[in-house]
């Protein structure tokens, strides 16, 4: 396939390579026009701005740094809207702005070019290996035409629903992963000033449920989204005592603990709601019923 490749960063570089080697012809661009030499030798070629790589393409790919830079490199005066052709589709492989995606979405429709949102996940590494997860959104049936090309660089590539889906997807992923690592943070922190080993609380949480991966294997799939709350895995007081341990244990060894007790307070407010020998993820209703929104299949 005739593919223009915009952005050949640490994340956009090693995909547009894995894109050569599967035997796709390229025309690349990037501000920093001596990154392109490394593609030139692999026979790509080189444009001068986005509507140059844009020309001749079946296929214009972008990944940047967000969505200011994608709406300029997508809408600008020298942008990729005015050198697609009819028909030729336009995905944007960066995190950014679901607002942006469906800007752009509409203003492509009017040309007739089409438009996805496939953002990534998995890191440089994931990058080089082609093993990265692609979320896509926008028509379902141009995503299933377009597989195999994204499977040129990823191995987990998945449809999301309606353009926008996929950036909402990554922006969901990217703020479990952030928060998360706080939580951790927390956890290390008075595990460690408490006594034990930092690798020794790394086995502890491998070892244990959460490091086995049943937040996203069993409570979401079996709990959250079927709302089975009243089938008990593990009841919600006792989560609140095993918490409330933790906070006091902070306490005693002046650990900051903002997350925790954040945590900690929800739980509280649920056995408020006389929830206590529900399972221990009744507080998703919490959220639930404050978001307006239910996480059911």
């Amino acid at each position: 396939m005739r593919i223009g490749f915009i952005g050949l960063g640490n994340m956009g570089g090693p995909m547009a390579l894995n894109l050569i080697k599967a035997g796709h012809a390229l025309v690349v661009h990037d501000v920093r026009s001596e990154l392109a030499k490394a593609y030139l030798e692999r026979g790509a070629k080189a444009a001068d701005n986005p509507r140059g790589a844009a020309q001749g393409a079946e296929l214009i790919l972008t990944s940047l740094p967000g969505p200011a830079e994608v709406e300029s490199v997508a809408l600008g005066e020298r942008g990729v809207i005015h050198g697609a052709a009819k028909n030729a589709v336009y995905a944007d492989l960066s995190t950014g702005s679901p607002r942006v995606m469906r800007t752009i979405h509409a203003a492509f429709k009017e040309k007739g070019i089409h438009v996805l949102d496939a953002p990534v996940s998995g890191g440089v590494w994931g990058a080089q290996r082609g093993t990265l997860q692609i979320m896509v959104g926008g028509d379902e049936a141009l995503f299933h035409h377009l597989k195999p090309v994204f499977e040129a660089m990823g191995d987990k590539v998945a449809y999301m629903g309606e353009i926008g889906c996929g950036t909402i997807a990554k922006l969901v992923h990217n703020m479990i992963g952030i928060c998360t690592r706080q939580v951790v943070a927390e956890a290390f922190t008075l595990g460690v000033k408490a006594g034990v080993r930092p690798e020794a609380l790394l086995a502890a949480v491998k070892g244990g449920a959460f490091g086995q991966g049943l937040l996203l294997t069993q409570v979401l799939p079996e709990i959250v989204f079927k709302g089975d709350f009243d089938t008990v895995r593990f009841a919600l007081r006792l989560a609140r005592k095993d918490l409330g341990l933790a906070t006091e244990l902070a306490r005693e060894f002046n650990v900051p603990m903002e997350m925790a007790a954040l945590a900690e307070q929800t739980l509280i407010e649920a056995l408020a709601r006389g929830w206590g020998d529900k399972d221990f993820s009744a507080p998703f209703m919490l959220q639930e019923e404050r978001a307006g929104v239910k996480v059911r299949t």
